[in-house]
């Protein structure tokens, strides 16, 4: 007797967005009419990717593993950039850190300098990550968004406190906003009306839901995603939004991928437990509706785009 398997059907789609063109690579993202994965229910048509973070200083406080990882490259962003294209990266993630009050204060003119020289070393897509501090993303992203006019950059982060100046910069440039809020669906709803009310295009944004490690919170990340992803199959516009997570600075940051002394033996070899830790977060999230990860480790860039081969499959 053969056995019917269930298909559940949805009324909503994700947006699709694109990243790049006008002379650069482009990739587009979202347009899923399933839940992740699940190609029996609905559509999945383009692969989540995957994004890796370059720096426009070198890393004071990252694990000497990924210090050896990388070599010399993490002294220039540019030569950074190339190195993550030829291990893989669909999109290169370049956060300027040294705009943070504390770590440099730069401005806009050390900003455009940097994204001038990464966009003409690679032709990825490109984020730009701002230091998370609201003013200071004002005034780097905006920077930032006038360099690479016409390229359809992701410019982030979009908050709260400052979407106004990075929605206007995404309109009057051609980019696409990240929005982001601390892991509530309600606020990550809320913050995408704001930025439509602006004016921005509903395939214009992204959210960032703010992501949590493993062991660290992943299971309410992962919930929160989850819903916003069954929000947006049902019907609801202001949840349709692609999601990208941070995965890489979320794991590296935690005991159990930094640890070297003083822990179990259980916990066993200390690079594959980093490894692991940023391997097992990313899938995790991946599971949830990430259409983005951004990784730092070139051995998990691998890892990941065998897993997402395989889980398309």
């Amino acid at each position: 007797m053969p056995v019917e398997i269930p298909v559940e059907k949805w009324a909503g789609k994700v947006n699709e967005v694109k990243l790049g063109g006008n002379g650069r690579k482009s990739i587009v993202i979202g347009g899923e009419t399933t839940l992740p994965f699940l190609k029996i229910d609905g559509a999945m048509p383009h692969r989540p990717a995957i994004a890796v973070e370059v720096d426009d200083v070198m890393p004071a406080d990252w694990s000497p593993h990924l210090i050896a990882a990388w070599g010399d490259a993490l002294e220039d962003p540019a030569v950074w950039a190339k190195k993550a294209a030829e291990y893989g990266a669909d999109i290169i993630a370049l956060t300027l850190d040294s705009a943070h009050p504390e770590r440099g204060n730069t401005g806009a003119a050390e900003a455009k300098k940097t994204v001038e020289k990464v966009l003409a070393a690679v032709d990825l897509p490109v984020i730009i990550i701002g230091p998370d501090v609201a003013e200071k993303d004002n005034e780097v992203l905006i920077a930032a968004s006038s360099v690479g006019r016409g390229q359809r950059l992701a410019l982030g982060n979009c908050v709260d406190k400052n979407y106004r100046s990075v929605a206007a910069a995404c309109i009057a440039d051609g980019h696409v906003a990240i929005a982001k809020t601390p892991i509530d669906i309600n606020l990550a709803k809320q913050l995408n009306i704001l930025i439509c009310d602006i004016g921005l295009a509903p395939d214009a944004i992204l959210m960032d839901p703010t992501t949590g490690g493993l062991g660290y919170g992943i299971e309410y990340t992962y919930s929160v995603m989850e819903r916003l992803r069954l929000a947006a199959l049902i019907g609801d516009k202001m949840t349709s939004m692609p999601m990208i997570c941070n995965v890489g600075e979320e794991s590296w940051r935690q005991k159990e991928a930094r640890a070297t002394s003083g822990v179990p033996a259980t916990w066993g070899d200390h690079q594959e437990r980093a490894l692991a830790w940023e391997g097992i977060t990313a899938v995790s999230l991946l599971n949830s509706g990430a259409d983005i990860v951004v990784l730092q480790h070139p051995r998990t860039i691998a890892l990941i785009k065998d897993a997402i081969s395989k889980l398309m499959a």
